[in-house]
C-alpha cells in the first residue's frame, strides 16, 4: 500500500535531481552534476515532434536507491508534442486506457533504453521515478509500465508541475500499480491544469476526457511570472522552505547540484 505523507527530503532531492536534467540537456556530451553518493547508469535520448534525438534523462543509482529522471519541455520540437492531445491506447499493459499520444510517443522512443537499463539492476533497492512538466508526464506513462514490466513492481512517484497525461482509465490504473506517488503543484502554474479535462481535438473534433493520477500535493508561491511559476527552480525554492537546514547541507556537500532560487 502507497505511503500517503510526502517525505519532504526525498521532494526537494527530487526536485535537485529534475534540475539536472536540464542541464543535460544543455551539453552535448549529456553531462550535468551528479550528487553524492549517486553513480549515473544509464542517460537516454527520446525524440519529440521533428524525430532529432535529445537528452531527455537518466537513471542513477546509490546504494539503496534507484533514481529515474525524466526532463521537460525544452525545445520546439517538444512544445508541439505536448500540443498533440488527441489520445491512443497505452500499449504496455491490458487494460491500460487511453494515454495523450504526444507525450506517449516521446516515451515509446526512449522504452528500449529504459527497462533494458533497469533490468539490469537489482530489485531490492527502491526505485524512484520523477520529472518536472512535460517529464512528470512521461514519468506516468512509464511508473505504470514499469510496475507491469519490470521487477520493480511498485515504484515510488514524485513529479513536478505535470499535464495531465490520459484518461481516468490510465489513471485509475497508475494510481493502482505504483507505490507512494506523489503529484506536486503550484496553484499559481497554468500547466498542471493541461490538458483540459475535457478535450476537443481540432483535428478529429473528438472530445477526449482527462484526469489527473493521485496524489495531489498543493502548494501555493507566485515567482513573478508565468514562467517562473512553472519553474523546477521556483518548486525547489519553495520546497526547500519546508527543510532548510536539509537544503543547505544538500547543496553545500553538492556544489552545482541544488536549482538557482533566485
Amino acid at each position: 500500500m502507497a505511503n500517503d505523507s510526502l517525505d519532504v527530503r526525498t521532494a526537494i532531492f527530487l526536485a535537485a535531481m529534475c534540475g539536472q536534467s536540464y542541464n543535460q540537456f544543455e551539453h552535448a556530451d549529456g553531462s550535468f552534476t551528479v550528487p553524492t553518493p549517486y553513480e549515473v547508469v544509464a542517460a537516454f535520448k527520446a525524440t519529440s515532434f521533428f524525430g532529432k534525438k535529445e537528452w531527455f534523462g537518466f537513471i542513477a543509482e546509490s546504494d539503496d536507491r534507484v533514481v529515474l529522471v525524466f526532463r521537460g519541455t525544452n525545445t520546439k520540437s517538444d512544445w508541439i508534442s505536448d500540443a498533440i492531445a488527441r489520445q491512443t491506447p497505452y500499449p504496455y499493459t491490458k487494460e491500460g486506457g487511453l494515454a495523450h499520444q504526444g507525450f506517449l510517443d516521446i516515451y515509446s522512443s526512449a522504452r528500449k533504453q529504459i527497462l533494458t537499463a533497469l533490468n539490469k539492476l537489482s530489485a531490492q533497492k527502491a526505485l524512484y521515478i520523477t520529472g518536472h512538466s512535460l517529464g512528470g508526464a512521461l514519468t506516468a506513462l512509464c511508473a505504470v509500465d514499469v510496475a507491469a514490466n519490470t521487477k520493480f513492481k511498485a515504484p515510488a512517484i514524485y513529479t513536478f508541475a505535470s499535464p495531465r497525461a490520459g484518461n481516468p482509465v490510465f489513471a485509475r490504473l497508475f494510481n493502482q500499480k505504483t507505490g507512494s506517488h506523489f503529484r506536486i503543484y503550484n496553484i499559481n502554474d497554468i500547466v498542471p491544469e493541461l490538458p483540459p479535462v475535457l478535450y476537443t481535438s481540432p483535428r478529429t473534433d473528438k472530445t477526449y476526457h482527462y484526469l489527473h493520477v493521485k496524489k495531489a500535493v498543493e502548494l501555493s508561491f507566485q515567482a513573478g511570472s508565468v514562467s517562473a511559476n512553472h519553474a523546477i527552480g521556483s518548486y525547489f525554492a519553495e520546497l526547500a522552505k519546508r527543510s532548510p537546514q536539509y537544503v543547505q547541507q544538500l547543496c553545500l556537500r553538492n556544489p552545482g547540484f541544488c536549482p538557482s532560487m533566485k
